[in-house]
């Protein structure tokens, strides 16, 4: 899952070269809506495992782990975030849940 998150990054930095409009108004909503609120981050980043897991995106589930444990996740939590998106999606989702687990399995120190 390394190679994932450093494809993703690699595409973020090179689409931040050809497209920078674009790209740049998208950081700024995704600044924006992961900032400390309401909700600490890492639970923002717990959200965004679970909806990455929902909607079957394997590079959305790398990087959300990756950043859930950088803001203090712990590997269990993280499992029980892709857990409960099994809970609402079902066999699609339970399939994806192997993502998550070879992520948190990487990425965690």
């Amino acid at each position: 899952m390394k190679e994932v998150v450093q494809e993703f990054e690699a595409n973020l930095a090179r689409w931040q070269k050809e497209w920078p409009q674009q790209r740049q108004g998208f950081a700024a909503l995704t600044q924006a809506a992961k900032a400390p609120g309401a909700l600490d981050q890492k639970y923002k980043y717990l959200i965004a495992v679970g909806i990455a897991v929902a909607e079957h995106c394997h590079w959305c589930i790398a990087a959300n782990v990756k950043s859930a444990l950088a803001h203090g996740a712990t590997k269990e939590q993280v499992m029980e975030a892709g857990w409960v998106a099994v809970q609402m999606g079902g066999g699609p989702s339970l399939a994806y849940l192997q993502l998550v687990q070879q992520a948190v399995d990487d990425l965690a120190t």
